[in-house]
């Protein structure tokens, strides 16, 4: 998950405040799927309001990316009105049918997105909110500073960096970077771009599966250097406090977090009016000064405080590489075999 959210959401009692309304009163019914983290917040800042706005209710279906998407596939894209997940998964929910193409013209805050956001998977969803796969280094220890990608293959860093495993968000962007050092597209053809990780071997302690995991091969100094999703620096930092994000000349990877309304979505009216609901330029600050995420509207603006753990502003955003999910969905397989081979796994 691009994920952003930081706080899970406070069990049961949480979940059924959320979906809680006097039914009686109220007609409507909109069925969201999504992660079911930073419940308090979201509950004030969307839930509430939306349901105030809309004389309905809003009701949830919580879980991670895989298991989300594979109980709308298994209703064939029924069951619920809208549907949150990171690219990587909207583009498997896209590519087996699952999503319906949205109506522009009925969510008329899309035009204040940046244009990364606006339309990231075509005729489907936007996103809402946007974050970046970047290096983390020990500035106490790394010297010089690390200032490309290509700086990962440095003699210096030989036994010092942790990579994230290929199963994960980000182990395939380094198939991705190792190909764009190699000169190629490893989409096309992968061969240069295993060399190159092939040559990493020698720099690299560790793959690993999870942000804690990560955390703590920082923290017991047995790595220096790592890639990670940018919502996971805080906590990072808390552990390191000499933990730096590199600033890539060549750029982050963008990493989004996308809406779509299932094909089988019961109220569609109501889908395009709560889509556009958050993509409203006051919501979307409100949410980045809290903590919740990073805003995609253009005229956002935030304190230097409020955005120092975001990816925000035209200038980060435009130097972001972007990923062609249909084609790293359609490369993934074989490259998870060929980079257990090269790790031994």
């Amino acid at each position: 998950m691009i994920g952003t959210f930081s706080r899970i959401l406070a069990g049961a009692a949480c979940a059924a405040m959320l979906a809680a309304g006097p039914a009686a009163a109220q007609s409507k019914t909109l069925t969201i799927s999504w992660w079911g983290f930073n419940g308090d917040k979201l509950n004030e800042y969307i839930v509430q309001p939306f349901q105030k706005q809309c004389g309905c209710e809003l009701v949830f279906e919580t879980g991670n990316n895989a298991d989300r998407l594979n109980k709308i596939k298994i209703r064939s894209g029924g069951g619920v009105d809208v549907a949150y997940f990171t690219d990587s998964y909207s583009q498997i929910g896209i590519e087996e049918g699952l999503f319906q193409p949205i109506d522009r013209s009925k969510i008329p805050n899309i035009d204040g997105l940046y244009e990364m956001a606006q339309a990231p998977q075509g005729e489907y969803g936007p996103a809402y909110s946007i974050g970046r796969v970047g290096i983390v280094y020990d500035s106490a220890k790394v010297e010089p500073a690390i200032t490309r990608w290509s700086d990962l293959w440095r003699d210096d860093l030989k036994g010092q960096i942790s990579l994230p495993g290929i199963t994960t968000t980000a182990g395939p962007m380094v198939v991705m970077l190792a190909g764009d050092k190699a000169g190629t597209d490893a989409f096309e053809d992968d061969g240069p771009a295993f060399a190159e990780i092939e040559a990493l071997k020698p720099n690299v302690v560790k793959n690993y599966k999870t942000g804690s995991e990560m955390i703590n091969l920082f923290s017991t100094g047995e790595v220096t250097v790592s890639l990670a999703q940018d919502f996971a620096l805080a906590q990072l930092q808390a552990a390191v406090p000499t933990v730096v994000w590199a600033d890539l000349e060549d750029g982050a990877v963008a990493t989004l977090n996308t809406v779509n309304i299932p094909k089988g979505a019961e109220n569609v009216e109501l889908a395009h009016e709560f889509i556009n609901f958050i993509l409203d330029p006051e919501l979307q600050k409100t949410l980045a000064a809290n903590g919740v995420d990073a805003p995609v509207v253009k005229s956002v603006e935030l304190t230097p405080e409020q955005a120092k753990q975001w990816t925000y502003g035209a200038a980060m955003i435009d130097n972001l590489k972007r990923v062609d999910y249909a084609k790293m969905n359609a490369a993934k397989k074989g490259w998870i075999d060929r980079w257990n081979e090269v790790f031994g796994m």
